[in-house]
């Protein structure tokens, strides 16, 4: 068990929201799991659709926190008819979930109709938010949009200089989602470089289920984007968390063990064509951190080149840390082996450079 350290003593006050769920959320939660089961189904049908695709309304963000290279504080919103267009070229491809990432997607000013959209085409709706700009009216606008999913990152319990997402801004936003959320929360906490308080993560953790949410912890890269093992204190908050929250892990989540260790991972990686990341742009990526491969156009995005890159082998895929894209790969870990390889970019140290513990 890791000590106690003064980070750990600065405890939100508590609320009594581990109430019973109100019938019409379990209701709500039933239709969503039924979803989900039958996207998975699909994907375990058929190899020639995207499973999860994350788009970008904008690159603007609210915050700066000193670990990410995925935003800007410049950028205009994506106009929403060309954001509906996009929606829509990732619905003809059969794209099963869709998940709103930025930047941060609360600046955009019709992000409510993105998550129409996204539901219009039969996807499942997520979106990934720092969770500032969350308030009951705000919420309560998701919940008729038609949300599926929120994630929100908390990186400390106080704020420094490294980020702002601390549990301590950020607990009155929880206590609201508790209340008014109608869509699935997850509360994802990190380990590794640049962290210096890991005791924080298990604090973060047990407040999120306390609240009724899910949680997730992260390993996060060291200042040279290396992958080392976690040390000691690391490596005892890692294994506390994922006990508290072992009913819901998903059991797409073997190869954290070897990131854990510092080890490369042996797997195919599914990127470009499970998994497409979508940029402000309208460019398919394989990830946030491979910008221009294969750097085709969203509207020009067609099955043949989701077949194609199916069976493309990433060479950077043994020290990827990108949960997503190994979870999403994982559907298909089994069946048809790579026989081209390609050599994308290097890897930059963005938000995205985590890998989640669910």
């Amino acid at each position: 068990m890791p000590t106690e350290t003064a980070a750990t003593k600065v405890t939100p006050s508590p609320t009594p929201v581990a109430r019973r769920m109100p019938a019409r959320r379990r209701l709500i939660a039933a239709a969503r799991k039924m979803r989900e089961l039958g996207s998975i189904a699909s994907a375990v049908a058929s190899t020639s659709h995207p499973y999860m695709a994350h788009i970008v309304p904008m690159r603007r963000c609210n915050l700066a926190c000193t670990y990410c290279n995925e935003f800007d504080d410049v950028s205009k919103p994506v106009d929403i008819e060309e954001m509906k267009r996009r929606v829509d070229h990732l619905g003809r491809l059969g794209t099963s979930v869709i998940t709103i990432s930025g930047g941060e997607p609360l600046l955009h000013p019709e992000l409510d109709d993105v998550i129409r959209q996204i539901r219009k085409t039969g996807a499942i709706a997520g979106m990934i938010t720092n969770g500032y700009l969350l308030m009951p009216d705000r919420i309560e606008r998701l919940n008729k949009a038609g949300l599926d999913h929120m994630q929100i990152s908390i990186d400390n319990v106080m704020p420094d200089d490294v980020s702002k997402k601390s549990l301590k801004v950020l607990d009155a936003k929880l206590r609201m989602l508790a209340e008014h959320a109608d869509f699935h929360v997850n509360i994802n906490s990190v380990v590794g470089g640049g962290i210096s308080n890991p005791e924080d993560a298990l604090t973060i953790s047990k407040r999120a289920l306390a609240l009724g949410f899910s949680s997730t912890i992260g390993i996060i890269h060291d200042g040279s984007g290396q992958l080392k093992p976690l040390g000691e204190r690391e490596r005892g908050v890692w294994d506390e968390v994922r006990r508290l929250t072992r009913r819901s892990y998903s059991r797409f989540n073997h190869f954290q063990e070897a990131i854990a260790n510092g080890l490369p991972n042996d797997w195919r990686c599914r990127a470009g064509s499970r998994y497409l990341y979508v940029d402000e742009q309208g460019i398919v990526s394989y990830c946030s951190q491979q910008r221009g491969y294969p750097g085709i156009p969203v509207a020009e995005y067609t099955t043949e080149i989701v077949k194609r890159e199916f069976l493309t082998e990433k060479s950077c895929a043994p020290n990827c840390t990108i949960s997503c894209v190994h979870q999403v790969s994982y559907i298909d870990h089994w069946r048809a082996p790579q026989h081209t390889t390609i050599t994308p970019g290097g890897a930059g140290h963005g938000e995205s450079d985590l890998v989640q513990i669910q």
